[in-house]
């Protein structure tokens, strides 16, 4: 019998895991041109050429745009802003419920309510973590008014379902794009299936600029009002002879032209990124084929998946040992990540957003209940069980992993996988 780490035993694997760098000369030199030129940040917050960006603003937006065949792309300063944007660039206005998934970063439903919207949560499909038609539907009232439907891990929704239901009632359709850049769905660009979508640009992200966000859509009257949130847009309003106020509060979401300049260089390398985790994630999920109660993401038809994280399924009773346990010991097995990564195995992902106590003491905006006063004849059930399947993955059955990213190679997912061998070959030591 062979110790296992957690019970002092030898590491399997000493060697450091490779860690992510993606910025390189290229950027570098981005960077020293901005820098250079003296001019940081192109964005005049009123009337005039400049109210849409600088140089490097607009080259990014138009280089994203031709990379993904969208009609417009316009960048922020974080995915939560642009999500922020995208809603109130559909026109949500309080006590206008959005139907969102509850599986996903915070700032998805935030959003919502930054608008006086309220968020209304579908569970999510045990296989894709997706939100779906069927759950959607069931949550639709009169007051419903649009559908966030957020892409989690990187896995493409089953969106045709989706944009059916959304037609029927009459729903706008935002998505959460933030984990798949690139990624598309039945040959269509993740994005802009919908009204209006978007990605992440944090620094951990497939393509990142520190932090930022883009939005797309090829809807010309949604670029506008996403620009016009974006920067002031009370400054600009009358100049442009626009005559929908709704929403029309704007803030200061832009981009700087130094992160346009970094991310003008990330664009050229996202797909080889994107083709590098597929690889890693097709040969993990092979190995992972011989293990009993440990099943392997999966990819449903007509999807794609960016793999920003590599979700598993764990069965305790068939492994015959706790997920708690099994992931303690197999992340002992390998050296500790550095500050920014994660190595091996994390439990579960982020608790139910509405478990946080923000839901559950329907507390945001002010000390007096809204926006959830503003429907005061409802009863907005946020209880423990209110999305059974979400709640079975994350207390009991969801894993993930990180290490499907570059730069590693298949040597090291064999040695992960030897990991787990080994954990599974010693469980009565746990």
């Amino acid at each position: 019998m062979t110790q296992l780490a957690i019970k002092g035993g030898q590491r399997l694997r000493e060697k450091p895991l490779p860690t992510r760098q993606t910025m390189c000369e290229a950027e570098k030199q981005a960077v020293i041109e901005v820098m250079d030129s003296g001019e940081l940040s192109g964005f005049f917050g009123s009337p005039g050429a400049q109210w849409l960006g600088g140089p490097k603003v607009r080259e990014f937006e138009d280089k994203w745009a031709l990379t993904y065949g969208f009609k417009h792309a316009i960048s922020v300063n974080s995915w939560t802003t642009g999500l922020t944007t995208a809603v109130g660039a559909v026109g949500i206005e309080p006590g206008d419920e959005v139907i969102v998934s509850p599986y996903t970063m915070s700032a998805s439903a935030t959003s919502i309510l930054f608008y006086g919207g309220i968020p209304v949560f579908a569970d999510i499909d045990p296989d894709t973590f997706n939100i779906t038609a069927t759950t959607i539907e069931s949550r639709i009232t009169p007051r419903t008014r649009a559908i966030m439907v957020v892409h989690i891990f990187g896995q493409a929704a089953d969106m045709d379902p989706i944009m059916s239901l959304a037609k029927k009632h009459n729903l706008k359709v935002i998505e959460d794009g933030a984990q798949c850049p690139g990624i598309k769905y039945k040959g269509r660009p993740i994005g802009t299936i919908g009204d209006i979508g978007g990605f992440s640009l944090n620094y951990h992200k497939h393509i990142h600029t520190g932090e930022g966000g883009m939005l797309v859509t090829n809807d010309d009257k949604l670029a506008l009002r996403c620009q016009l949130i974006r920067n002031h847009a009370e400054n600009l309003i009358e100049d442009l002879g626009v005559d929908d106020l709704s929403n029309m509060l704007g803030s200061n979401y832009r981009l700087t032209e130094l992160q346009a300049a970094i991310g003008c260089v990330q664009l050229d390398r996202v797909q080889g990124y994107l083709d590098h985790r597929k690889r890693l994630a097709a040969h993990f999920g092979r190995k992972l084929a011989e293990f009993d109660g440990i099943t392997a993401a999966k990819v449903a038809n007509g999807a794609e998946h960016a793999y920003y994280l590599y979700p598993i399924k764990f069965n305790a009773a068939k492994v015959g040992i706790s997920r708690s346990n099994f992931v303690k010991a197999v992340n002992a097995e390998l050296p500790p990540p550095n500050i920014w990564e994660q190595n091996g195995f994390v439990e579960a992902y982020v608790k139910p957003l509405y478990l946080a106590p923000m839901y559950q003491k329907k507390i945001a905006l002010g000390s007096k209940g809204f926006p959830w006063t503003v429907n005061s004849d409802v009863n907005y059930d946020y209880s423990k069980g209110s999305c059974p399947v979400v709640e079975r993955m994350h207390f009991e059955e969801l894993i993930y992993t990180p290490l499907i990213r570059e730069p590693l190679t298949e040597d090291d997912i064999d040695d992960f996988v030897a990991v787990i061998k080994k954990v599974l070959a010693n469980k009565n030591q746990l």
